[in-house]
């Protein structure tokens, strides 16, 4: 079955926006400068200076009134009932085997690998279930002196809100206090380690000596000497944290990485791809919607589309001299304006 991935995929716009500094910060494109005298009232200071105007270059929005009604999907028009009807019979065999694990570690990684491949949210009850059984184990002999296994275990449950205490890593510690630098030879570990050490608290001092520890161990790795299978994700994790990611787009990166792998759930990955498409055209349709729901094209509704198309309008204007146009001293001045 192919897995398809259109143009428009249906990412929440909301999550790229959050992520949108960070990733072109890590991924410098040529700048536009352009000098203009300031003229700023306000601040007599400001209106001899020359600044050097930044861009982001963005490109031009693909979507447009006549493109957005006209987008189809198979996944939820003609075939689309019967895609839901596979992703349901799916869903319940993948249950049973979530259901059939009794080993903590098997069912954590199988936890680690529904969520990076978007489809935990079936699952909500199962996890929980499985997560409150290991957070109360009293016997540790299946990840004593397994780093892998005390980071995955540390991670997925402070993730979902668990207390877990820094401690749990104090035993890979050598006796100078440092962490034993025979855990190195384990990328898989290291790269567990590096993921966990995200989830540190203020003031948990071993947390930050994790990550500085992993992350300078990952950034060494010489990818000739590690399992070709771990050197995309090693990657993948330098250029963000696991939780950094939006979680669409992490969710398209992880289904095609984990394709490729050797001993990859076929019957899993089905799931994974068949529920991603359907959410696509979910997400298509509500583009739609909203694009509809907008333009309100009804004689009666002038009002409102001008006021809305004003209010947009104005949002965007501001939110771009605050991510790249304007200087320090304007932005302290637009931001004293705004608050009163």
């Amino acid at each position: 079955m192919a897995f398809c991935i259109a143009s428009t995929c249906n990412i929440p716009s909301g999550a790229i926006f959050q992520h949108r500094q960070r990733l072109v910060s890590k991924t410098p494109t040529s700048r536009i400068s352009v000098k203009k005298q300031l003229q700023c009232i306000a601040n007599p200071e400001l209106s001899t200076s020359t600044v050097v105007r930044r861009s982001g270059n963005y490109k031009p929005c693909i979507f447009n009134e006549d493109y957005l009604p006209k987008l189809t999907n198979e996944y939820t028009v003609v075939m689309g009932e019967a895609y839901r009807k596979k992703a349901e019979k799916l869903t319940e065999e993948v249950r049973m085997i979530i259901n059939s694990m009794d080993n903590p570690l098997d069912q954590l990684e199988l936890i680690d690998n529904l969520q990076r491949l978007g489809v935990a949210y079936h699952f909500e009850r199962e996890i929980k279930n499985i997560l409150d059984r290991v957070h109360n184990i009293s016997d540790h002999k299946w990840k004593k002196g397994n780093l892998y296994a005390t980071s995955l275990e540390f991670r997925l449950l402070r993730q979902h809100g668990y207390y877990v205490t820094e401690e749990v890593f104090e035993s890979f510690r050598d006796k100078t206090g440092s962490f034993s630098a025979c855990v190195c030879d384990d990328v898989k570990a290291i790269l567990s380690f590096y993921e966990a050490s995200f989830y540190g608290l203020e003031g948990e001092s071993m947390m930050q000596e994790a990550w500085e520890f992993s992350s300078k161990h990952l950034k060494d790795l010489d990818y000739k000497d590690v399992d070709q299978n771990l050197v995309p994700l090693v990657e993948h994790a330098l250029e963000l944290p696991l939780h950094w990611w939006a979680p669409r787009l992490e969710t398209k990166w992880f289904i095609d990485s984990y394709e490729r792998r050797e001993d990859k759930n076929h019957l899993l990955l089905e799931f994974a791809k068949v529920d991603f498409n359907i959410l696509q055209g979910i997400h298509q349709e509500d583009l739609k919607d909203t694009l509809r729901s907008v333009t309100l094209p009804q004689l009666f509704y002038s009002y409102c589309r001008k006021f809305v198309a004003k209010a947009i309008a104005l949002i965007t204007v501001i939110d771009d001299i605050y991510d790249v146009y304007g200087t320090l001293p304007e932005l302290e001045l637009l931001t004293d304006a705004i608050t009163r």
